[in-house]
């Protein structure tokens, strides 16, 4: 990943910021993406100055096209983009979950990954290649009660996932995703709120730490990630652990 360029939405706390570090610690040059100003520029200010921060709203396609721009700019050129940013609101029921909230679910889950998918490929087919990468979920095959727009978005976004590689594996563009299991982020503290479904009752024991994942986002940048192309890398596999070298 030496002096590698690696946009991360959603970067400003769980696996987002725990990505940047890694493929920071790894020699790439990170932009991190985000609404939230403040957490990315301390996280851009520990990194140093192969860091750049950049506020982004993921369901805004203007502003997830400005801050890919930016990025290409500042450092002149994209290799890795991960669509990292979710949002597991609104829990609630069908019969009452509140259409307006729903929908943002979607823009979030769903657009979002769209919108990094259009401003990413083209920037990438000009450079003859890149990766790109979408943090999906068990969500995206497994409906969960309470969890429908959630569910609904991490299904469309690997069905995504599977047309960006049908599209662009010709054009040396390496599109995959990863689904990490439970992970011990704020969003997990939510689920656990909620009380509804069987993930809000688990053993907060059993999550996963957030370098976990990280550390799964910079393997998938390699060739030993290749088989999983155009799908979701499970990262619960004990055989995928091991081979990137978690326990």
């Amino acid at each position: 990943m030496k002096d590698k360029v690696v946009a991360i939405t959603g970067a400003s706390r769980g696996i987002g910021a725990a990505a940047a570090r890694v493929f920071a610690a790894a020699g790439a040059k990170v932009a991190l993406l985000a609404r939230s100003r403040a957490e990315i520029d301390a996280i851009a200010a520990e990194i140093g100055p192969s860091a750049l921060a950049l506020r982004c709203d993921v369901a805004d396609w203007n502003s997830v096209a400005d801050a890919v721009a930016q990025t290409v700019q500042h450092f002149g050129r994209l290799d890795v983009f991960i669509s990292n940013a979710g949002a597991i609101e609104p829990i609630a029921r069908l019969a009452d979950a509140e259409p307006a909230a729903w929908g943002h679910g979607v823009d979030v889950n769903l657009k979002g990954v769209f919108h990094g998918m259009r401003a990413a490929i083209p920037v990438m087919q000009g450079l003859g290649g890149g990766t790109i990468i979408t943090v999906s979920s068990g969500a995206a095959r497994t409906a969960l009660e309470g969890w429908s727009s959630y569910c609904a978005g991490k299904a469309g976004a690997l069905m995504l996932t599977q047309a960006a590689h049908l599209e662009e594996a010709a054009n040396g563009i390496r599109v995959l995703g990863l689904s990490p299991g439970t992970v011990a982020t704020d969003m997990q503290v939510k689920i656990k709120a909620s009380g509804i479904n069987p993930v809000s009752q688990l053993d907060p024991a059993v999550h996963i730490p957030a370098d976990w994942p990280a550390r799964a986002l910079l393997w998938m940048c390699g060739a030993e990630a290749d088989a999983w192309l155009g799908t979701d890398v499970p990262l619960r596999d004990d055989a995928v652990r091991k081979a990137i070298g978690l326990s």
